[in-house]
């Protein structure tokens, strides 16, 4: 096994050069200056003091970042599982006190476990379960619910926390005659220069620059002694490795928000993931790497006093816009938390929340995928409704429903196209020996005393009754002249013992009528069940033929006398 399937950051060090280097150095400099406010910030809404959520940006990331397989996803504290840890260690202990963090930081570790246990026995496959319309509807949400939870710091306003967009709207307009215009105009300042200069450039560190404009308005102009509200004291000091207190009761009570906490962090994690590789393409994202890469570093964050962290929108999304090509600017982001906690906190007290929040909206608001929504409704309806439904649930039950959605339309639709797979009913096309679908090719040809169709799926216990259903239709249009069936069987690649109890009934029924039953094109498998089952030897060898035309001119040379018919049902 090569070292870069197991440390999945050999694949980009060895080649890694200078070229890359200036993308990445602004990215992890501008991502570490958005984590200080950001982790404090999350902490608080997880119910733990400050210096959690700073602890939690530091080592985890840095983890990740050797053992994950995103070069863009930036895993510290987000606001969603915060949000989960919040309302669940509330109910075992008061918020901000030293069991309550006891707590936290053991969720952490049993996070990390059950996230590495998943990703060891590769149920990294739940993922493929998310169709792209799903993984697009629900990213454009969560896009829509964190950008608009920013709009409290840029109207300078307190309202309560929440991740459904009628609340944040509800807790919003109660408060919106309170908004700070002065905050207001640091805000909407902050958007339009980004923009401005990601139009002039692109390669420039926008938000970095914000950063450092913000910090001199507020010291230049007062606007801290104006009410702008800014982020404030942080404290000072690294993590000290801390082996969490393990109790099996605690365990237990824990156990339901760790299983829930596992899944939604991974499925946030792939999803921004997954996304922002597609515009990459230069690497590709493995679901169960990413599940061991979250699960080691939620579990080695925890013995340095992490709560549960996952993989962020916002930061991901300023990470790749800033020009991160590598983990290194996790590593640059991380050295960066590392620093301010040892040197620089003080520099950071006068930073706004509100050039914070223009932030994380403007890249947050990037993440909507506008295109692909409009594209599907004209080109695939039933796809459309998925990335709809999937992105209205989000928005309005929240994130763990709108995951839970996507999920069952996804399964949804593997089951009704499992069940319900295409069929098409072939004709010749003049002068050929090839045979297509009759309601594409309207010049294809067919015989009326001939049935020739395909089925494009597996044959198996769950669509064996509507196999026979569609053949006994097609079988009465074609009426008393038909007198051979002949089933195409190339996109059969499976056969179980259903199906093949199924089948024989079939070429039974078949008999009984007076009709020949052919099969052409039998792959392997499917000819060694037939063989096994016994059916091969009852439909007849001759019965077997490599193409269409074939079985019709065998057909057409050996027709089976009427009278053999009677004697051939009885064997």
């Amino acid at each position: 096994m090569k070292i870069k399937e197991i440390l999945p950051v050999f694949e980009w060090l060895p080649t890694y050069d200078k070229a890359i280097f200036k993308g990445d150095l602004w990215a992890g400099i501008t991502v570490g200056i958005m984590l200080i406010p950001q982790g404090m910030a999350y902490a608080m809404i997880a119910g733990l003091p400050p210096i959690y959520g700073l602890y939690a940006a530091f080592v985890p990331q840095i983890i990740y970042s050797i053992f994950g397989t995103s070069r863009q996803l930036s895993v510290a504290p987000v606001a969603m599982i915060s949000l989960l840890i919040g309302a669940g260690i509330s109910e075992f202990a008061a918020q901000g006190s030293d069991a309550y963090v006891k707590l936290a930081i053991l969720l952490a570790m049993i996070v990390g476990l059950l996230q590495l246990l998943f990703g060891l026995f590769k149920m990294g496959f739940l993922v493929n379960f998310l169709s792209q319309p799903v993984i697009s509807g629900y990213t454009s949400s969560a896009a829509i619910i964190i950008g608009l939870s920013q709009l409290k710091h840029l109207l300078g306003i307190d309202v309560p926390s929440s991740n459904l967009i009628h609340e944040i709207f509800g807790n919003l307009a109660s408060d919106i005659n309170k908004s700070h215009f002065p905050t207001i105009g640091l805000g909407l300042a902050g958007i339009v220069i980004i923009f401005m200069i990601r139009k002039i450039n692109k390669s420039i560190p926008g938000p970095l620059i914000i950063v450092v404009l913000a910090i001199a308005a507020v010291y230049a102009f007062g606007l801290e002694k104006a009410g702008v509200k800014i982020v404030g004291p942080v404290p000072e000091g690294l993590p000290s490795f801390i082996l969490p207190e393990i109790s099996v009761a605690e365990i237990s009570r824990l156990l339901p928000l760790a299983l829930l906490i596992s899944l939604v962090g991974f499925m946030e994690s792939i999803s921004i993931s997954k996304a922002i590789q597609s515009k990459k393409r230069n690497y590709r994202v493995s679901a169960n790497k990413e599940l061991i890469g979250l699960g080691i570093a939620n579990f080695t964050g925890s013995l340095f006093g992490s709560f549960p962290v996952s993989g962020g929108f916002s930061r991901t999304a300023i990470n790749e816009q800033a020009g991160a090509n590598t983990n290194l600017s996790s590593w640059i982001s991380a050295v960066i938390v590392g620093l301010t906690l040892l040197f620089f906190t003080s520099f950071f007290y006068s930073l706004p929340k509100a050039v914070l929040a223009s932030i994380i909206m403007v890249a947050v608001f990037g993440l909507i995928d506008v295109k692909s929504a409009v594209l599907l409704f004209k080109t695939n309806k039933k796809d459309f409704a998925m990335l709809l439904v999937t992105f209205l649930s989000t928005l309005v039950f929240g994130v763990q429903i709108g995951i839970l959605t996507g999920v069952v339309l996804s399964l949804g639709l593997v089951i009704h196209r499992s069940v319900y797979p295409h069929l098409a009913e072939l004709g010749k096309l003049p002068d050929t020996n090839y045979y297509r679908n009759l309601s594409r090719f309207p010049e294809a040809q067919e015989r009326r005393d001939a049935l020739v169709f395909r089925f494009d799926s597996e044959l198996y216990f769950a669509n064996i009754n509507y196999f026979r259903d569609r053949l006994e239709q097609m079988i009465e249009r074609k009426g008393d002249d038909l007198r051979v069936i002949v089933l195409n069987a190339q996109s059969i690649y499976a056969l179980d013992s259903s199906a093949a109890k199924g089948l024989e009934e079939i070429v039974d029924d078949c008999r009984m009528r007076k009709i020949e039953f052919y099969m052409t094109e039998v792959i392997g498998p499917v000819r060694d069940t037939l063989r096994k089952t016994g059916l091969f030897e009852k439909i007849g060898e001759d019965h077997f033929r490599m193409r269409v035309q074939d079985a019709l001119d065998y057909f057409d040379t050996h027709e089976m006398p009427k009278h053999a018919y009677a004697i051939q049902a009885n064997q």
